[in-house]
């Protein structure tokens, strides 16, 4: 699964330290698009089945999903039109006109598409996914909660760490860091290679307190330099701060200066501001 287009730098500009990719984390699948049938315990669909009119729904729709993800929002709504006339019960096409209107800041345009989406599939984990990621973004938390739930307990989900992932983190963002931190744990014990995860967990542990245990899932990241940026290095240093390790936040720190100089991270290192 992955994110359609722009949706996937879901968390721009939330808390420093929150170093969500969802990008490559996984929130969406707006672009596979399934063989009409599939799934319903009939017999299996073949391309040699599909319609004219889906097909020219289809190849409508991965032509919106590919320009939805080269920043061209109106050119992709146009596809999506193209592609509903020709076939009007596309789930997935309201779900990326759902992502492509919240880009728009288009709230009630984008929550009408997926209602619709989640209407004409039920079962559709990505839809609820993306659904839920739309609600939490506009403090909808419990209604946040519900979507990524029903997402979870889909057997069509094939990744339902993401679903937790992306749960964990808008229920950190709602200020229930106890139950984030729940979700991100079990989310870890399915996936622990998951660098997303390990970094959010991180981030909890340290607004918890809970500063060794957030220094252990801090470092699985850092280890790794490809996957180690501007915000990972700065937590570890704050939390290296946090537990009177100066040598740590310092050795961090200059990590994140040399590495990202002209980042806000590095900025504030330089600054001092460890507990802001």
């Amino acid at each position: 699964m992955t994110m359609c287009g722009q949706g996937g730098a879901v968390l721009h500009g939330w808390r420093r330290a929150l170093w969500l990719v969802l990008a490559a984390a996984g929130l969406a699948g707006c672009g596979n698009l399934p063989p009409p049938g599939g799934g319903s315990g009939r017999e299996i669909v073949t391309a040699s089945d599909e319609t004219e009119a889906h097909k020219r729904a289809r190849i409508r729709l991965e032509l919106a999903s590919a320009y939805f993800g080269q920043g061209q929002a109106t050119t992709a709504l146009d596809e999506l039109k193209q592609a509903l006339q020709a076939d009007p019960d596309m789930p997935q096409a309201y779900n990326l006109r759902g992502l492509i209107y919240a880009s728009l800041n288009e709230e009630q345009l984008a929550e009408e598409s997926f209602r619709r989406a989640v209407q004409l599939d039920s079962r559709d984990a990505d839809v609820m996914q993306n659904y839920g990621w739309f609600l939490c973004q506009r403090g909808r938390y419990n209604d946040a909660n519900t979507q990524f739930d029903l997402a979870a307990a889909q057997p069509r989900n094939r990744d339902v760490t993401k679903t937790l992932l992306a749960k964990g983190v808008c229920q950190a963002r709602a200020g229930t860091l106890p139950e984030a931190e729940q979700t991100l744990a079990r989310a870890y014990e399915m996936d622990p290679a998951n660098p997303a995860i390990s970094v959010n967990l991180a981030d909890v542990l340290y607004r918890r307190g809970e500063y060794e245990r957030a220094r252990f899932y801090i470092r699985r990241v850092n280890n790794v330099p490809q996957l180690a940026n501007a915000e990972t290095l700065w937590l570890a240093s704050r939390i290296e701060h946090k537990l009177g390790n100066t040598m740590g936040a310092m050795d961090y720190g200059n990590q994140l200066k040399q590495r990202y100089p002209q980042s806000r991270q590095a900025a504030d290192f330089e600054r001092r501001r460890f507990d802001e």
